[in-house]
């Protein structure tokens, strides 16, 4: 795969600031269910990716993609550290053999999710980020194979991201702190979830900009 259109820069710096545009919110859904340290952990995360951003802008995307998966493995803690951080390094492996199309970025968008999977012991249903990353990832993967074009399928990996993100507040949770709740669980969004859908659309936001 060859380097993206869009500077892995401005991704990066979009992504922080809609994270941190939306703090308190994630602060508060954290608090209720979670351990209380996802944002700070993802903040430190991107902070880390935005003081390198002009380095991963010089490297070939498969190489960029598996700097930031080691990066964010050894700065930015907590399970969420482990999960995205294998997530980018495998997709930083898929790159290496993709093209920058619609497809493309499909597989290795997939093969990202399906390592977060087998990391974490864990699938769609069970309160966790992965009930967003799945349905966007499916989404991707099926406009892929109908020949969908690129907006059109961001734009409808976004309504999935969403639809799967606002799923988890009726679900029992399985995994992390909250599955020690039980039904108390019930009525609140992951703010996993919340927060990988929050990263997806304001990547798509920034890509159809882009390309408009």
């Amino acid at each position: 795969m060859s380097e993206p259109a869009i500077p892995l820069s401005q991704l990066i710096k979009n992504v922080h600031q809609c994270i941190n545009a939306h703090a308190e919110e994630v602060a508060e859904l954290d608090a209720a269910i979670g351990d209380g340290d996802h944002l700070n952990n993802l903040q430190r995360g991107l902070a880390t990716l935005e003081s390198m951003s002009a380095e991963l802008d010089q490297m070939p995307i498969s190489d960029a993609f598996s700097k930031i998966g080691m990066s964010l493995m050894s700065t930015m803690g907590g399970a969420s550290g482990s999960l995205f951080g294998s997530m980018f390094v495998t997709m930083g492996k898929t790159a290496k053999d993709q093209p920058v199309t619609v497809t493309g970025l499909s597989e290795v968008f997939v093969s990202g999710v399906e390592s977060i999977k087998a990391r974490g012991k864990a699938d769609i249903g069970e309160k966790t980020m992965l009930d967003t990353l799945i349905p966007a990832s499916q989404s991707l993967q099926q406009d892929a194979a109908n020949g969908v074009p690129l907006e059109t399928s961001l734009t409808h990996m976004q309504q999935a991201a969403i639809t799967g993100m606002e799923s988890t507040k009726d679900m029992l949770a399985t995994k992390g702190r909250a599955s020690f709740l039980g039904e108390r669980a019930r009525g609140h969004i992951d703010a996993g979830a919340r927060t990988s859908q929050l990263m997806l659309c304001a990547i798509a936001d920034e890509v159809i900009k882009y390309n408009n």
